[in-house]
């Protein structure tokens, strides 16, 4: 059967690979599923193991099948599983687990260990193919009446991770109610991100470069966010508007800005850097001030990535609640669909060229 791939180490090496159909045998204590895949979601993810900054693929092969963010229909189940049926929709977890401790009690994406293993990523091969089979541990049952936000599923379970661990951080302090966040970033992590905090009654302002009005804006501000333009007014500026943030959520990929928000937290405040700065700039930052701020003012740093199935499972509750407080508002950032896995060029160009594919997605399969 089909499937996108890349071949790790060389740039710019996307292609259609030919792979054997998976079958329920390849999962030994009968709980594999086999998923019929219906839709794959991308991004700087796989753009940036296309541009062999990272990735490699499993031991033996050398190819690297891609996508990570995925979405099918359940077609077979092993005799062992017991909350799973053909029918199903459903969608997968990306990491899986090595040897730590973390890894056997399902905690997987908080290894402790160097090496990691990521579907689509790091030394597993990813969901971009017609169909995949998994161990039921890792497959998340979608509501139906969701279907319509397929791919998003992956993307809101880091959100959810994000906001989750930040709470469970501050229970240091016995009682923590933050009133203000701010959100760096209005790609898909930061306004789903915007979502999870405004279900839980913040005040959000999502920032990004764009000036409103525009897509963005309109998706923050139907989350009835603030959305505020860095070209127009600066975080020190918003800073003496709203006062200073409980919470700041980076997701921007911009190492300048996840270390600007360490300057504009509040006391107790938690910082949350979700986004990776995978390139070589370097910066000057205000480090007494922010030693003796940090210090004095009780301040967390947090890092979050990935996402377990606990956080899969929030995620999906926050959609659910999110399509009931702001209908409608969530499916619009499935900006850019592509038909059929032949077409991987378009998907690529647009992860590359088009500023304006907030999501870019992959019609895999029909039901």
């Amino acid at each position: 059967m089909k499937a996108i791939a890349v071949t790790p180490g060389i740039p710019n090496s996307v292609h259609l690979q030919d792979i054997p159909d998976p079958t329920l045998g390849e999962i030994p204590d009968g709980k594999g599923v086999l998923v019929k895949t219906l839709k794959v979601g991308v991004d700087a993810t796989d753009r940036e193991i296309n541009e062999a900054l990272y990735g490699n693929p499993p031991p033996g092969d050398k190819h690297l099948v891609i996508g990570h963010e995925c979405f099918g229909v359940v077609t077979a189940v092993g005799p062992n599983v017991s909350g799973l049926k053909p029918g199903d929709y459903v969608t997968a977890t990306v990491r899986r687990p090595g040897g730590s401790i973390y890894d056997v009690i399902g905690t997987y994406d908080m290894t402790s260990e160097e090496t990691y293993y990521e579907r689509g990523i790091n030394l597993r091969h990813g969901f971009m193919t017609e169909a995949f089979v998994d161990h039921e541990d890792y497959i998340v049952r979608v509501p139906s009446g969701l279907k319509h936000l397929h791919v998003l599923m992956e993307p809101m379970s880091c959100a959810a991770k994000a906001v989750h661990q930040a709470f469970e951080a501050q229970r240091r302090m016995r009682v923590w109610r933050p009133r203000v966040a701010y959100v760096l970033g209005a790609g898909q992590i930061g306004l789903l991100t915007t979502l999870a905090l405004r279900l839980r009654g913040l005040q959000v302002y999502t920032l990004a470069r764009g000036a409103a009005p525009n897509l963005k804006s309109e998706i923050a501000t139907g989350f009835e966010a603030q959305y505020v333009s860095t070209a127009e007014t600066s975080i020190a500026d918003l800073v003496k508007q709203s006062g200073r943030p409980d919470l700041v959520v980076d997701a921007t990929g911009s190492s300048r800005l996840a270390f600007e928000a360490m300057t504009a937290v509040g006391h107790n405040g938690v910082v949350v850097w979700t986004s990776i700065t995978g390139g070589k700039q370097q910066i000057e930052i205000p480090s007494d001030m922010i030693n003796i701020q940090w210090v004095l003012g009780n301040k967390l740093l947090l890092g979050s990535v990935n996402a377990n199935r606990e956080h899969f499972e929030m995620g999906i509750r926050d959609l659910a609640m999110g399509e009931m407080m702001f209908p409608g508002v969530a499916e619009r950032i499935l900006t850019n669909p592509v038909d059929g896995l032949d077409q991987y060029h378009e998907m690529m160009r647009l992860l590359v060229e088009d500023r304006d594919a907030l999501k870019v997605f992959v019609n895999v399969g029909q039901e």
